[in-house]
Formats: C-alpha cells, sequence, structure tokens
C-alpha cells in the first residue's frame, strides 16, 4: 500500500500551509489578515478529512499516524509564533501550549520504543479544535462585523490554554499509570 494517498496528502498539504501562514502574518493587514485566517481554515479542516478517508479507504499508514499529530503541531505552532511576534497573543501561552505539545510528543516517543501507540483522546481532539477555534480570530485580528476579533480570539486562546494544559496533564499521567508503573 502507497503511504501517498490521499488521506496523507491532505495531511501534507496543512504541513506546506504552515510558512505560508508564516509569510502572510509578515505583512499583516485586514486583506492579508482574511486571506491567512481562510487558508488556516481549510488547513484546519484537512485535518478532519485526512482520518475519515484514511479509515474510509482502509488507508492507515505509518507515515500518517506519524505526520498527522505533525502537521498540527506545525500549523498551531506556527501561527502561535507570529501571532507573539505581532503581539497579538502572550508569549507565555504559547511557550505553555508549544510546552505541552513537546512534553505529549516526547512521550509518544517514550511509548512508540514500547511498541505501543498512543492515540489521540477525546481532550487531546477537543483541544486541538478549540485552539483553532481561538485563533482564528486572532489571526483576523481587526474588527469583523463590529465585533472586536482580537478580543474574543484572546477570550478563546485563554479557553483553549486550559484545556490544553488539562490535556496535557491528563495524556501524561495515563502514560504515567499505563506504562511507567508496569515496567
Amino acid at each position: 500500500m502507497s503511504a501517498f494517498n490521499l488521506a496523507n496528502s491532505l495531511t501534507l498539504a496543512r504541513i506546506v500551509a504552515a510558512p505560508f501562514m508564516v509569510l502572510l502574518l509578515y505583512f499583516p493587514n485586514p486583506f492579508v489578515c482574511w486571506l491567512a485566517a481562510l487558508l488556516f481554515v481549510a488547513a484546519s479542516v484537512t485535518d478532519i478529512f485526512d482520518g475519515v478517508v484514511a479509515r474510509r479507504q482502509g488507508r492507515i499508514t505509518t507515515l500518517g499516524k506519524f505526520l498527522d499529530p505533525l502537521a498540527d503541531k506545525l500549523l498551531i505552532t506556527s501561527v502561535l509564533v507570529m501571532l507573539v511576534h505581532l503581539d497579538w497573543a502572550p508569549a507565555w501561552v504559547a511557550v505553555l501550549i508549544i510546552c505541552r505539545e513537546l512534553a505529549v510528543t516526547g512521550m509518544r516517543a517514550v511509548a512508540a520504543e514500547k511498541g505501543e501507540v498512543i492515540a489521540a483522546d477525546r481532550y487531546g481532539k477537543l483541544k486541538t479544535i478549540l485552539q483553532i477555534v481561538a485563533l482564528t480570530p486572532l489571526i483576523l485580528h481587526y474588527p469583523v462585523f463590529g465585533l472586536d476579533s482580537a478580543l474574543i480570539g484572546t477570550f478563546l486562546l485563554y479557553l483553549a490554554l486550559l484545556l490544553t494544559l488539562f490535556s496535557g496533564g491528563n495524556y501524561l499521567y495515563n502514560f504515567y499509570k499505563n506504562w511507567l508503573l508496569s515496567e
């Protein structure tokens, strides 16, 4: 079975979108921010479809299992770093979110050494959705239909941070309980 199938191509599109997001956010103005937000949402939606396509076509690959979480992290962290660079998001929030992602990735690497795959749980999936929902108005940044998108995005980002930390703690606790204590 080829690793280059539709599902993995969708995942790769998310990876390719990350540097374009960075490039667009280097030149912030209302029009470019709308383009960046549309690209971000389109890339984020591929996260839903790549898994659905892989399962329906019976094409779940090792490459896909590796690339899918990597694509999410590249897209989210690229946007977070640019929002901090633009002073549109607090650096400490980005640092905590990125540290959680690195900790969970490291934990997954240890589990993989033991032959275990730790799939995303419901909190991890909800965390990703809330991060996307929070980052979209922050990318827009300018008022939309009279609403302060930056304020809305910041509020949602704080909620996403709470869920991100809870989710990371949950992964690490379960990893400790299920794998490290069994050694």
